[in-house]
């Protein structure tokens, strides 16, 4: 499931602006004293759903006064409909964050702080700090998903090329690709995609010792030599014919390339599992492997939270829901039905789900994963990036002048917030 977001206009923030102004309750309110208690908790995954309402269940169980109504928005109208909330003073009272919209939402104040200290060392820490603003934490870290090299193993048997092996390099990917490639069968080696940079620009820019924003948030890093060289490991292999054109992926994107056997090794996430094992052509075709290693290993790690709504009539009840859904049952229910569990050490039913397959790769990650770069309007240079990096997937203008001038109109916007 992608946890990323790239698109947003620049009213997103004035609308979330009035929402510090606006009506309601003033956070204190509502305890539940008087009743039972109904509160709303919105996600984006159909998927999911199911798994959801099992916990929203178990926890009634243990809270008979709380029901939790459990409220899917598919993804595609979630942000719209949140923010249309949110203006209003009428956020859910628990919902669904994603790391590029966090900052946005804790700045206009429409997600609470929480109320009291949590064990946080049970979370990866980028985790935890993706979802830190202003040295407070919001919400608990609910799944997690790292990227991973897919490869079609008939594909590979085919060509008698051996399987891809732990510690492998960019010199070795780049390697396997060629030998992949078949241009008279219409297959690539790999592709290259604008698509998502979580699994492509991200990984490749933080690997060659590169960055997208300074910690701080002030400046953007896309003018840094190391991170240039991340965006060539992509564009190089377009060149070398060894990926899809630009035109070839916008028309069929690469997952369905993959899907379709034209595409030998696929740089996906986590929660491709399901998508692989339950589709016709991959299912029993694809293996996992770790990325390779440039300058350095890493992946982008990224998850969703459960916040709670800064509005809610019932604070404390929201946030001993929260507080369950980022417990280790909750985790443990969630492993077996949904993405892999935040919560440390209850992986291993993820894992198991899908023994025909080497998804220990994903948790392994872990270790040497960088958190997803993000600000407090992510959108807006969410949006420049594409701009610009299009005229270098495309060959209108190479790599270092796509970049450079990204980093100029990256740095306007950062200094806009």
């Amino acid at each position: 499931m992608r946890t990323f977001m790239r698109m947003g206009t620049a009213l997103l923030a004035a609308s979330l602006a009035l929402t510090g102004c606006s009506g309601g309750d003033d956070g204190n309110g509502g305890d539940g004293k008087d009743g039972p208690v109904t509160l709303t908790y919105a996600v984006w995954d159909q998927n999911q759903k199911a798994a959801m309402q099992e916990l929203a269940t178990d926890f009634t169980r243990t809270h008979p006064e709380i029901t939790i109504d459990v409220q899917l928005t598919p993804w595609e109208g979630y942000w719209t409909k949140l923010k249309a909330a949110a203006t209003g003073g009428a956020a859910p009272d628990v919902f669904w964050m994603n790391g590029p919209n966090f900052q946005l939402y804790a700045a206009n104040k429409v997600i609470a702080p929480n109320p009291e200290p949590a064990d946080m060392s049970v979370y990866p820490k980028p985790l935890v700090d993706l979802y830190t603003y202003e040295g407070k934490n919001f919400g608990l870290p609910k799944d997690m998903d790292t990227v991973g090299v897919w490869y079609n193993k008939k594909l590979f048997d085919a060509k008698k090329v051996p399987y891809p092996k732990d510690g492998w390099t960019w010199a070795d990917f780049q390697a396997t690709a060629a030998r992949l490639t078949d241009a008279k069968a219409g297959v690539y080696g790999t592709a290259a995609s604008l698509s998502s940079f979580q699994e492509y620009q991200y990984d490749t820019i933080a690997q060659a010792g590169g960055f997208v924003i300074t910690p701080d948030g002030k400046r953007s890093g896309y003018d840094d030599p190391k991170t240039i060289a991340g965006l060539k490991f992509w564009t190089d292999l377009i060149a070398g014919k060894q990926s899809p054109d630009l035109k070839t992926m916008t028309d069929t994107v690469p997952l369905q390339l993959f899907e379709a056997g034209k595409i030998a090794m696929y740089w996906g996430g986590s929660w491709n599992a399901a998508e692989f094992t339950g589709n016709g052509y991959t299912k029993g075709k694809v293996d996992v492997a770790p990325l390779p290693r440039g300058e350095k290993q890493a992946t982008v790690i990224h998850g969703v939270a459960n916040v709670v709504g800064a509005k809610t009539e019932h604070p404390q009840q929201a946030w001993e829901f929260v507080k369950y859904l980022g417990s280790k049952p909750a985790a443990e229910i969630l492993g077996k039905k949904g993405p892999i569990p935040a919560y440390a050490g209850t992986q291993s039913d993820w894992v198991k789900a899908h023994p025909d397959m080497n998804l220990q790769v994903f948790l392994d990650a872990v270790d040497y994963a960088v958190p997803y770069p993000v600000s407090k309007n992510t959108a807006a240079w969410n949006e420049a990036e594409l701009t610009h990096l299009t005229k270098a997937w495309s060959g209108q203008q190479p790599v270092e002048q796509a970049a450079t001038e990204l980093a100029a109109t990256m740095n306007d916007l950062l200094a806009k917030e």
